[in-house]
């Protein structure tokens, strides 16, 4: 999974020709998310209140 971009610990990954709604995968440190890309609303995981505000 190509890496997009990495700061304050997040890390955001994409993969391609991955299922809908177009996402993207944040992690950070042992926490995960799931992001829509169009609305960034938390499709699944656990990422803490404080990585989801960057």
């Amino acid at each position: 999974m190509p890496e997009i971009a990495r700061f304050y610990g997040i890390i955001v990954k994409l993969f391609f020709n991955d299922h809908l709604p177009p996402h993207f995968h944040a992690s950070y440190g042992e926490y995960v998310g799931l992001f829509d890309i169009k609305t960034l609303d938390m499709l699944e995981g656990d990422l803490p209140n404080r990585a989801k505000k960057w």
